[in-house]
């Protein structure tokens, strides 16, 4: 156990959010460190609206992207736990668009060369990203234009959005096109947490918001998180930014014409909620309470123990079996669990961190960690995109480990 943070070193996060803020790298800032759960540090900075000079606020809006995921394994976890299924289970069993599928070899876009899938896709491989599926920014191959071509798994971000379909029906067109590799022998970052969302309205008997609201939010007290933004709360929501080609910020999708305005029958259980800084401290701390909160065991003990160890095919890295050259963390040293990246070589990683913490980013440059050795957490919001193009997540730790005593 650690005695607690030098505070004056902690201003370095500060410090940091600040100069990004001020070289116009970055809309907007916030960032939340805890200890135990005790917020002992917290810092909001910048616009939530540049064109309309609105200052990000401490109850400010975000949309979290891929920080959804964790969120919806924890949920699918809890119907585990039911005994509602087991990890090792054919994804078909639920999802019989899944059955038969093949691996794509070669050939062109319009005429796939493909073999047999030589291994079961089963719900762990969803949960681990080893499922054989993709997304379709990757743009690295003929697969991912088959995504593109078909509007699975694009960013609800301004013009482009999600094919206009329920998410059983995006869903089944997903199960129809073939996979990258044969499921379980690799990890490619991927539309696996979207099959996780809909695998619990198959399992758990009724829509995927319905679940989480009452499974996850109700539970939590996450009242300002979900996957649209109501009427009376517009004024809190943030606009999405992107580097212009004069390396001045562009806005893609402002707060108050959003799709995240209007209810969608694609709920993205990869990537599709919205939320604030205190409504997800609230379900980072009850991970770092291993799965309480106030009382209510939302997720077992020895089920988060099993989620954020490694469970990459033969114990490996990242940076070993991935197919991914995207993702939203360093690679080296790094191992995946169900939902979760999980620290295993921080030497390798060539950053400060202990072995043993779990994290996820989402597309707009969030960020969020936990750490159940130091006890300590650290939430990151703002809204730029891609989150791949500086390198703030990797120096906000770096900042909050230093000032460790």
């Amino acid at each position: 156990m650690n005695s607690g943070f030098d505070l004056e070193r902690l201003n370095r996060v500060v410090d940091l959010c600040e100069r990004y803020v001020d070289e116009g790298k970055l809309p907007c800032a916030q960032v939340q460190v805890a200890l135990e759960g005790d917020v002992v540090l917290r810092h909001t900075t910048g616009m939530a609206d540049i064109e309309s000079n609105k200052p990000l606020g401490d109850d400010s809006i975000f949309r979290i992207y891929s920080m959804t995921k964790p969120i919806t394994s924890i949920a699918l976890m809890q119907l585990y736990e039911q005994g509602e299924f087991l990890l090792e289970d054919p994804v078909e069993k639920f999802l019989p668009s899944f059955k038969n599928p093949v691996v794509l070899l070669g050939g062109s876009l319009f005429k796939p060369e493909t073999r047999p899938a030589r291994t079961v896709m089963t719900v762990r491989d969803l949960l681990t990203h080893t499922s054989g599926l993709t997304y379709g920014f990757h743009f690295q191959n003929n697969l991912d234009q088959m995504y593109r071509d078909k509007k699975l798994g694009g960013p609800l971000t301004g013009k482009q959005g999600r094919a206009n379909v329920s998410l059983e029906e995006g869903i089944d067109l997903l199960g129809g096109l073939p996979l990258l590799f044969d499921p379980g022998t690799a990890w490619n970052y991927s539309m696996s947490t979207d099959v996780c969302g809909r695998l619990i309205e198959v399992i758990g008997g009724c829509g995927l918001d319905e679940y989480l609201k009452e499974n996850i939010f109700d539970r939590l007290d996450m009242s300002d998180t979900g996957f649209f933004i109501p009427e009376d709360k517009i004024d809190r929501f943030t606009s999405t930014y992107i580097l212009g080609e004069d390396r001045s910020l562009q806005i893609i999708d402002p707060a108050e014409d959003s799709p995240y305005q209007k209810e969608r029958l694609f709920l993205s259980g990869g990537g599709g909620l919205i939320s604030t800084t205190d409504d997800y401290q609230k379900f980072v701390n009850m991970l770092l309470n291993m799965g309480s909160f106030e009382e209510d065991q939302i997720i077992g003990r020895r089920t988060l123990e099993l989620m954020t160890m490694n469970h990459l095919p033969q114990g490996k890295l990242l940076n070993e079996v991935g197919r991914s050259t995207f993702s939203e963390t360093a690679l080296a040293g790094m191992g995946f669990g169900l939902g979760f990246s999980v620290l295993m070589d921080p030497a390798a990683n060539a950053g400060l961190g202990t072995i043993g913490e779990f994290a996820w980013g989402g597309a707009a440059s969030t960020r969020f960690w936990v750490d159940p050795v130091e006890k300590i957490s650290c939430i990151f919001m703002t809204q730029f995109m891609p989150s791949s193009y500086y390198p703030i997540r990797r120096e906000l730790t770096t900042s909050v480990y230093q000032a460790l005593k």
